[in-house]
């Protein structure tokens, strides 16, 4: 708890960003209920992104010969809580067993070689933990006001897109498998933010702002522009033996035209929902 708190209270008071050893890492915060106690327990942990949006958690503990706490609770029950950057959402725990759980683990080892470490280290099989969301309505965000949220979630996928790029700047000349899918969970997290927006943030700022018209078309027809350079990087990835300096090109590509995209919507937005939401 001494080692835990101080990095739950950062995460929680910087939207998701530490510092220290978790610096530049992805991290999420898991609420289990005790299995004994039945109070909650939040504890920092390290996560991988998988497929069909689940986030991948590890019962590492270190390389210690026992299972983690966190891992005992959820075992006990399934339903849990997580906090990853400003998005908080409950989650059922499952628990990859069989051929599954082996695939899976060795495409983290590929990436990752210290996490075999770790489980020679403990001398027991490491569980490996998909974290499903459970759809529960609007997105619940850390945020005090619409503008800063819009922010707070376009810093995510800033944060993302540096660190995709410097995954695959300093991947070897083949693209693991785990790579590939941190990058596939990048473009589907944009694709579905964008498509949110389309939906039902711009058209009820056309309605109500009629003089925002221009802008919320150039943000539209911007989605479209980057929608047609997500499906050329899927399409890329899916290419077994794809040049790495060709698709640093195509990632660098993608971020420029994000982050363009991602300034423009602030500057044009944010004043306007947090004026809105103050009644002006």
């Amino acid at each position: 708890m001494d080692f835990n708190q101080p990095v739950i209270d950062e995460f929680r008071a910087n939207a998701g960003v530490v510092g220290g050893m978790f610096e530049g890492a992805r991290l999420l915060l898991l609420t289990t209920t005790g299995a004994r106690t039945g109070n909650e327990h939040t504890v920092p942990l390290g996560y991988l992104p998988d497929r069909d949006g689940r986030v991948l958690v590890i019962g590492s503990a270190g390389g210690s010969p026992r299972h983690p706490a966190w891992f005992h609770n959820l075992v006990a029950d399934p339903r849990v809580h997580v906090e990853a950057g400003v998005f908080r959402y409950p989650a059922d725990a499952v628990v990859l067993t069989g051929a599954e759980r082996e695939q899976t683990f060795a495409r983290v080892v590929e990436d990752d070689p210290a996490w075999g470490d770790y489980q020679e280290k403990a001398g027991r099989l490491l569980p490996v933990v998909a974290l499903v969301e459970v759809p529960v309505g609007p997105p619940d965000i850390a945020a005090p006001s619409p503008g800063a949220a819009l922010r707070l979630v376009h810093d995510g996928f800033r944060r993302e897109l540096a660190l995709v790029r410097a995954e695959v700047a300093r991947s070897g000349p083949g693209l693991g498998a785990q790579l590939r899918i941190n990058c596939l969970a990048l473009c589907d997290g944009l694709g579905v933010h964008h498509r949110n927006e389309d939906a039902a943030m711009f058209p009820a700022l056309a309605r109500m702002r009629p003089d925002l018209t221009d802008a919320v078309e150039r943000l539209a027809d911007e989605h479209a522009r980057i929608a047609a350079l997500l499906d050329e990087l899927r399409a890329v990835l899916a290419e077994p033996d794809r040049d790495r300096a060709a698709l640093l090109a195509d990632i660098d590509r993608l971020t420029g035209e994000v982050e363009a995209h991602l300034d423009y919507e602030e500057q044009q937005l944010v004043p306007v929902l947090d004026g809105m939401a103050a009644g002006g």
